[in-house]
């Protein structure tokens, strides 16, 4: 009977990983769907449609967090919290950058618990593990690269020197691969909500450092909030122990 019963546990588990693989992967396309809705253009044409990529956020952010693990579980709550004090922080106060509207929108915060869970799912996948030292040695050089020809060809200072203190960060956290995932779906949704003018980054941040929209040393803030997140979420499991 024992036997039986984890048999039907390793199945549920199996089943769990393939569907989280499959919502990491998913992410891609929807946020262009998502994000596209929510663009310039769509209002232009159509109608506001940010009330539908709230909506859409929220189920996605639902899906991905049933199928999830209780430790990404864990995560994605809390970073839900923590993405949107971040926005306050980062968007409100400094003015780092702005929304089409002068209301940070409700999918926002959803939106980073999901980029933050498909990161943390590439990075904890059998291929992943098994070529951990190749995957890093490629990111590594990646954005190496990247931040330079970034910050030499868009003359965004903002890059290079924020580029620099992520490095710095991650030698401090050991240079673990899921930083470097997480990283690259950060990339990604810059790049498309910049593209549909969903929000924009100042051309100076602070008035002093040239910025490009969006510019990849953004990451930086990314990856220090996860691990601000990370922190918490062990905070939180000590205080339930005692």
């Amino acid at each position: 009977m024992n036997k039986i019963l984890a048999l039907f546990q390793l199945n549920d588990e199996n089943h769990n990983k393939k569907s989280q693989l499959f919502y990491a992967l998913f992410f891609t396309i929807f946020t262009i769907l998502a994000l596209g809705i929510d663009s310039v253009s769509f209002i232009t044409n159509y109608f506001d449609g940010r009330n539908i990529t709230n909506i859409l956020a929220i189920i996605y952010f639902s899906l991905f967090y049933i199928v999830s693990d209780s430790v990404l579980k864990k995560l994605m709550i809390v970073m839900v919290l923590l993405s949107y004090l971040g926005e306050v922080i980062f968007c409100t106060i400094l003015g780092m950058y702005n929304y089409r509207t002068d209301v940070i929108p409700l999918y926002v915060p959803f939106g980073h618990a999901i980029v933050y869970a498909s990161g943390y799912v590439f990075s904890h996948t059998n291929w992943a593990i098994q070529q951990e030292k190749k995957i890093r040695s490629f990111f590594v050089v990646f954005y190496i690269l990247l931040f330079l020809l970034v910050g030499i060809f868009l003359d965004d200072q903002f890059t290079l020197i924020f580029g620099i203190f992520f490095f710095l960060l991650l030698k401090r956290k050991k240079w673990q691969n899921l930083y470097f995932f997480i990283a690259l779906c950060v990339i990604f949704i810059e790049l498309v909500g910049t593209y549909f003018k969903c929000w924009k980054w100042v051309p100076e941040t602070f008035n002093l450092i040239s910025t490009a929209n969006p510019p990849m040393g953004a990451i930086f803030f990314y990856a220090g909030g996860d691990v601000l997140l990370v922190k918490i979420v062990k905070t939180i499991d000590k205080i339930k122990k005692n």
